[in-house]
């Protein structure tokens, strides 16, 4: 179920639901990676929308590395293959659809492909980005652009925030409220 088209659901019925339920909700909140939800459950209850997405956050900051670059590798590129082939969730579509990513000009898309290639050579994983703090396709380009002269190990924290990002905003669809 997307978080963009689904109705908020109130947070102490989502937890009285059980933990199957919890995960089938949240599950999708962070890309093909429904252990987020699913370790976070064992930290409830959770007093707020907020508190659930520290928690969720913290579940993905103290994972092990290889965890964190399995969960970044789980991500798509932006207008990539996933895009291209019609096989990103939901979500993604919405979040890539609003900057016109899945329209972009031939002369947008080499650009995008290279710079693409090019981070992913450099740090392993795809650049990852909170699209919903962006007002434009520049400021992407540019965020790219600045991001790949980074070393993989500043990166790597930068790139699990972002992820952090986009799960703040999945998780306010889901509580139809702003998470602070």
């Amino acid at each position: 179920m997307s978080a963009q088209s689904s109705p908020p659901a109130p947070l102490a019925a989502l937890q009285a639901q059980g933990e199957a339920a919890f995960v089938a909700r949240l599950g999708g909140i962070v890309e093909h990676s429904p252990w987020v939800a699913q370790r976070a459950w064992a930290r409830r209850p959770f007093s707020s929308w907020q508190a659930l997405y520290k928690a969720m956050a913290n579940e993905i900051q103290q994972t092990t590395r290889e965890e964190q670059i399995a969960l970044l590798q789980a991500h798509p590129e932006l207008a990539g293959r996933e895009a291209v082939t019609g096989e990103m969730t939901p979500d993604s579509n919405a979040e890539q659809g609003r900057l016109g990513l899945l329209a972009l000009d031939a002369g947008q898309m080499a650009r995008l492909a290279t710079l693409n290639a090019q981070y992913r050579e450099r740090f392993s994983y795809p650049f990852l980005v909170a699209l919903r703090l962006h007002a434009d396709l520049n400021s992407v380009f540019h965020a790219l652009e600045e991001r790949l002269a980074h070393e993989p190990s500043a990166e790597l924290p930068l790139a699990l925030q972002q992820v952090c990002e986009v799960m703040r905003g999945r998780l306010a669809a889901v509580a139809g409220t702003a998470l602070a």
